[in-house]
Formats: structure tokens, C-alpha cells, sequence
């Protein structure tokens, strides 16, 4: 088996959004996107504790044309959106959510985390749905630790999310083919996985250390892969987290503004005009008192 050869090895990016300092590995000085996948953002926020849910938090906001997945690595974060969808996701689990031709969501810890306080550590990333599919009615699959398959040895704990490795199926619907996963890797433990030579294929280190097909990256490095080969081989000279994302590009052209992503400028006009009609849903949130 051929392993893919590293392109890049590309330290994250410090960004402020919402008043909140976090990293951002994608995108960077050297790429915009890798198709399918159009943004990561890793946020780790210490809540001081004796707040109300609604003043933490992001509140209402719309989305078309994509899907915004949200994996959970501590504290959680509660969903609310215009289809009267309301759960948590704790740590560990995942959210879901194709944003289709319209929806409003907010996503705020729980109650308890806002009035207790405590670490919330998440990373949200973006991916975008083929043209074909983007007007689609939205959905949205929160996914408990518990509910999510993995693949579990003395070196590693692997989740799969969405696609398919050895057998074992991710219960994330998905648009195009890929393969995401999330996990850890002990010190000294090792991992492989193959992939299919075409996808583009991406890991992000939340912390610790790994060498990768034999190059050594550190926390917060995003390491870009090229597509010339299908095996990764890791092996973890720290206690390291990491998430893999991986698929098939979809080719087209990717025309976004802010929460919206579409393959033109009218259609990014169009999804502005029905955001501000309330065609993307109205959201009223409920709080815990």
C-alpha cells in the first residue's frame, strides 16, 4: 500500500469571532478550502459559571447550502432550531446538521453548563453539499458517543462518523463520498487507515504529537495530504486527540457569504432576500429556568 505523501504541514491560525479567540486550521494562508471541506474552527472556551443559557453562546442564525458538523470533546451544546428540533450533545458526541435550503439554529451550552461553568471544547467544520442536493429539505442527527461506532485498542479509540473503514459504517448521512473520523491515539500507539487515492484527506491535532507517514506534527498543526497514494500511518510520541476528515471532491464552484454556501452570487442573493423574509424558518428558543 502506498502512502500518501504530506503537501503540507500547516500550523492553525489564531481567529477572533463573536469576542471569542479560537483556532482556525482551514482556510489558511495556502488554501481556501480542500473540497468538500470549507472551514474548521476549534474552539476551547472556559465558562465562569452563574449565567443564564441565553446570554452564552451562539443564538439564532440562518444556514443554506452546506452542512455545519459540530464535534463535542468537552463540556456540550445545546441545539435549537426553526424544525423544533432541541437536544444536547455531550462530550464525545456529534452534530449533524444539513442545512438544506434553509434553517435557523442556535447552539449554546446547556443550562447547567452555563450556571455550573466549566470547559467547553468544540470543533465545528463545514461541509459542502453538491449542487444537486443544496435545496434540499434540512436534517439534523445529534449523535451520543454511545451512538457513534468505533474502532477500540490499547493505542487508540476511533470514531467513525460518516463513510465506511473496515467494515464499519458511520450513521452521518452525506451527500458525496468521504470518510470522517474522530479520536485519540496514546503514546507510543500506532494507527492506520486507508483511504481511496482520490479523496482529499486532511488531519487536525487538538494537542499532543504524532509523526505521520514519518513527519512529526505538533497540536493545532493541520496536516494536507496529496492525492497520490491511499495509506496513513500514525504513530502518537504523545497522548495526542486528532480528527480525520477525508472525501471525494465535488468539483464545483463554491460561492459563500457568510452562513450561506452556493455555487453562484444570484443564488447567495436569493438565500439573503429569504433569510430576511423568514423563509429559512423563524426560531424561537426555549431556556431552562
Amino acid at each position: 500500500m502506498k502512502k500518501k505523501t504530506i503537501k503540507q504541514i500547516i500550523p492553525s491560525e489564531k481567529v477572533r469571532m463573536g469576542g471569542h479567540l479560537l483556532e482556525q486550521p482551514l482556510p489558511n494562508n495556502f488554501m481556501n478550502q480542500l473540497d468538500p471541506f470549507l472551514l474548521i474552527h476549534h474552539a476551547e472556551w472556559k465558562l465562569k459559571g452563574n449565567q443564564r443559557q441565553q446570554e452564552v453562546g451562539i443564538g439564532g442564525h440562518p444556514h443554506r447550502g452546506f452542512s455545519p458538523v459540530t464535534f463535542v470533546f468537552q463540556g456540550d451544546v445545546r441545539h435549537q432550531d426553526s424544525f423544533g428540533n432541541d437536544t444536547v450533545v455531550e462530550a464525545g458526541g456529534t452534530q449533524w446538521m444539513h442545512a438544506g435550503k434553509g434553517i435557523t439554529h442556535s447552539e449554546r451550552p446547556s443550562a447547567t453548563l452555563a450556571q455550573k461553568g466549566g470547559m467547553q471544547e468544540i470543533i465545528q467544520f463545514w461541509v459542502n453539499t453538491p449542487a444537486k442536493h443544496k435545496m434540499e429539505i434540512p436534517f439534523y442527527l445529534p449523535l451520543s458517543a454511545e451512538a457513534t461506532p468505533s474502532l477500540k485498542s490499547k493505542e487508540y479509540d476511533v470514531q467513525i462518523v460518516a463513510g465506511e473503514y473496515q467494515g464499519i459504517k458511520g450513521p452521518a448521512k452525506t451527500f458525496s463520498p468521504m470518510l470522517l473520523m474522530r479520536g485519540d491515539v496514546k503514546a507510543k500507539g500506532k494507527f492506520d487507515v486507508e483511504i481511496p487515492t482520490h479523496f482529499n484527506t486532511l488531519i487536525y491535532l487538538l494537542d499532543g504529537n504524532l509523526e505521520v507517514n514519518g513527519k512529526e506534527a505538533k497540536a493545532k498543526d493541520l496536516i494536507w495530504f496529496d492525492i497520490d497514494g491511499e495509506g496513513i500511518q500514525i504513530s502518537a510520541n504523545e497522548d495526542t486527540r486528532f480528527i480525520l476528515l477525508s472525501g471525494e471532491p465535488i468539483g464545483e464552484k463554491v460561492t459563500s457569504y457568510g452562513p450561506f454556501v452556493m455555487n453562484t452570487q444570484t443564488e447567495i442573493m436569493e438565500a439573503m432576500r429569504d433569510a430576511q423574509m423568514g423563509k429559512m424558518g423563524v426560531l424561537i428558543e426555549n431556556f431552562d429556568h
